[in-house]
């Protein structure tokens, strides 16, 4: 079973500017990730973009469903920032039926020692190979029904809705 893992950006994948303290993109961190958890899978990446969530637009998201929807693979990981992730998992829930696919991101960039991102993406990568075909948000070792998910920016975290 080979998982198609699509970078889209989002905090996971940012770089730290030591000169005035802003975060920016220069390119994915997914190898570098996989190589220190030493995952064995059979995965084939592909950046779609490399962008905020915020700054993400219908045109953006539109690329990412044509995209899962043309992928031969049915296992498919997302990376994506947390700000949009919902709306994004709501698009791809509505049209695809036939695969299963996990959005994750991080709260904190990767480069950072606090990062949560290689334990999210090792969740998302078990529930991706695990749950059944639908859509679905994996974050801090949960995995939720994008019909059901809603983001707590307050707290940062993600909640069922019902």
């Amino acid at each position: 079973m080979s998982i198609k893992i699509l970078v889209t950006g989002g905090t996971f994948d940012k770089e730290y500017n030591e000169l005035d303290g802003t975060l920016f993109f220069k390119e994915t961190h997914l190898d570098s990730m996989l190589k220190t958890a030493r995952a064995k899978l059979d995965v084939k990446i592909r950046t779609v973009m490399l962008i905020d969530s915020l700054d993400m637009t219908d045109s953006d998201r539109k690329l990412i469903l044509e995209t899962c929807k043309k992928s031969i693979e049915d296992k498919i990981l997302i990376t994506h920032g947390t700000d949009t992730m919902v709306e994004t998992a709501q698009i791809l829930g509505k049209n695809i039926v036939d695969k299963t696919i996990v959005l994750t991101g991080a709260m904190v960039p990767y480069i950072f020692r606090s990062s949560d991102g290689l334990f999210n993406l090792g969740c998302a990568l078990a529930f991706v190979q695990s749950l059944p075909n639908g859509v679905y948000i994996s974050m801090n070792g949960k995995y939720f029904h994008w019909d059901n998910v809603k983001k707590i920016k307050e707290i940062g975290e993600f909640k069922t809705i019902k």
